[in-house]
């Protein structure tokens, strides 16, 4: 079942002048260290940046929260799978509003995706509750 959904666009010029103007003090408030050794990798450095700040407001979103209630920009946070496949990972408060909103019996699963063409960066994020499987003991009928 569906959680919550998600989206943001955000615009790739606005988050480089805010780069050129605030610096470190943007980066280290915003992004994990992780997010910022990917965007500094990167030759988009100022896209790789928006598109992970589009998918913070997108996973605020999908919590039903934005960026209000305790939620910290750093509560969540963009990495990739060896594929390249953008993971979320939510801590903090943001970890706390998910559980809270995952009802019992499941676990929530954050999808992300990302895309920009410049100056446009864009990402939807979508919570779902997928049942646990039932781990009890294994049990036979007559045939």
């Amino acid at each position: 079942m569906i959680l919550g959904i998600g989206t943001d666009l955000c615009n790739i010029e606005r988050i480089e002048r805010t780069l050129e103007r605030f610096g470190d003090r943007f980066r280290n408030r915003v992004f994990t260290e992780i997010e910022q050794a990917k965007a500094e990798r990167r030759a988009d450095t100022p896209g790789t940046y928006a598109k992970r700040w589009a998918a913070k407001e997108a996973c605020s979103k999908a919590l039903g929260t934005g960026l209000r209630m305790g939620i910290a920009w750093k509560d969540m946070a963009v990495s990739n799978l060896r594929t390249g496949q953008p993971v979320m990972h939510v801590t903090g408060w943001a970890a706390d509003r998910l559980a809270a909103m995952t009802p019992p019996g499941h676990e929530a699963i954050i999808h992300v995706t990302l895309t920009d063409d410049h100056p446009w960066a864009q990402a939807f994020v979508v919570i779902e509750a997928r049942p646990l499987e039932s781990h009890g003991p294994v049990t036979s009928r007559p045939a």
